[in-house]
């Protein structure tokens, strides 16, 4: 259980108002800072950690990740409303477990920080919320979903929603619309967050009285997936859920429809699927459902703002990894406000006690353990752009 104790401070929601009349900002490079003593009260800056790919198979995540901490770091701090002004302290994951595990040492050690934003993945997180739980230093992953690591320890909170929330809402939805009854699943069998989406997916689907024909594993790095998809096509289904990692899941599409997979069998998408990964699957992308966090379009308390904000900064349009890397750095900010210390005792426990609070996402909370609590949402692509799954 997490620890509640503190009383809400409003520093965030009035910092949140402010972003609609903010210009564009630059992106924050990397801080590498010495270690300091953390102190009692608001004195100077606080030092944060960052933890996300730079380079290796995930760097694709890490202009919108990292732009997405630095935007909103860069507003916070050049915010006169309020006394929280941080040092980011960036750390490249290199796309790989030993890399975060390593990232995560050198904050804690040498650099001392209070919190650390990241890791980018489940199997990263589950190397390393240990070690920030050990050493008693908080720790927000934007983007790890796969069930149950939050419950690691009460230092450990995390700001996506998690898989057992995103894919049961995502199978209601999706299958009183479209009505499939018999499906096909396949998922990466050694990456964490792709095996427990599979479990889950199976889970919601049986609930909902849904005939899952044949279940089609592939490996990480994978790039030939004729074998699989060809028994997946000949067990005809009405649909295909994927549970693999974006560059795969971009692939398997292409393939797919290659093989001659019709285009009346949809794509449904249990691991987060982003803008970038449409360009990637190109005209086999059209129809694909992904159960997700975020859309740009969303009138939620600020949105409009970071996407025009994010749009003037890099020159492109944010995902939903920026949208939740963004979100998590206010959440933060929110909590260290509320603690009035950079204390990692002091800033768990105003963590711990978020309740509603308004974000990109929506109204947030976290519950008992740590994860993420706002409204999932279903999106479908088309005409190759998201838009709301009706």
């Amino acid at each position: 259980m997490k620890i509640q104790k503190l009383t809400t401070f409003m520093f965030v929601l009035t910092v949140v108002t402010l972003i609609a009349g903010l210009s564009a900002c630059d992106q924050i490079g990397q801080l590498l800072l010495p270690a300091t003593p953390q102190m009692e009260g608001l004195r100077g800056e606080i030092a944060i950690g960052a933890v996300h790919p730079i380079i290796g198979r995930l760097s694709f995540n890490n202009p919108p990740i990292g732009q997405g901490f630095a935007l909103a770091v860069k507003e916070i701090n050049s915010s006169q409303l309020g006394d929280v002004k941080i040092k980011l302290i960036v750390e490249d994951s290199q796309s790989t477990v030993e890399g975060a595990v390593a990232g995560f040492n050198k904050l804690i050690q040498q650099d001392g920080v209070s919190a650390i934003l990241g890791p980018a993945t489940s199997m990263q997180a589950q190397a390393v919320f240990p070690i920030a739980q050990q050493n008693r230093v908080v720790v927000l992953s934007p983007t790890s979903a796969a069930r149950g690591l939050s419950a690691i320890g009460d230092f450990i909170f995390r700001t996506s929603l998690t898989t057992d929330i995103l894919i049961p809402n995502g199978i209601r939805i999706t299958q009183e619309k479209l009505g499939y009854k018999k499906v096909a699943t396949i998922y990466d069998e050694i990456d964490l967050f792709s095996i427990d989406s599979n479990a889950v997916v199976r889970e919601a689907l049986t609930a909902n009285n849904v005939e899952i024909l044949t279940t089609e594993t592939i490996q990480t790095d994978d790039t030939d997936f004729s074998a699989q998809l060809t028994r997946i096509k000949d067990s005809d289904p009405d649909a295909i859920f994927i549970s693999t990692a974006v560059t795969e899941t971009s692939d398997i599409m292409i393939q797919a429809r290659q093989l001659g997979i019709p285009t009346d069998v949809p794509f449904l998408i249990s691991v987060t699927f982003a803008a970038s990964q449409i360009q990637l699957a190109g005209k086999a992308a059209e129809g694909a459902i992904t159960f997700t966090n975020w859309i740009n379009t969303a009138n939620t308390p600020g949105n409009q703002a970071f996407v025009q904000n994010y749009r003037a900064a890099y020159g492109v349009e944010p995902d939903v990894w920026a949208a939740q890397s963004y979100a998590t750095v206010y959440i933060l900010a929110k909590a260290i406000a509320d603690a009035q210390s950079a204390d990692p005792t002091a800033i768990r426990d105003a963590l711990a006690n978020i309740t509603d609070f308004d974000t990109i996402l929506g109204k947030f909370s976290f519950n008992a353990v740590g994860d993420a609590v706002y409204d999932p949402i279903v999106l479908i692509v088309k005409n190759g752009e998201f838009q709301v799954f009706e």
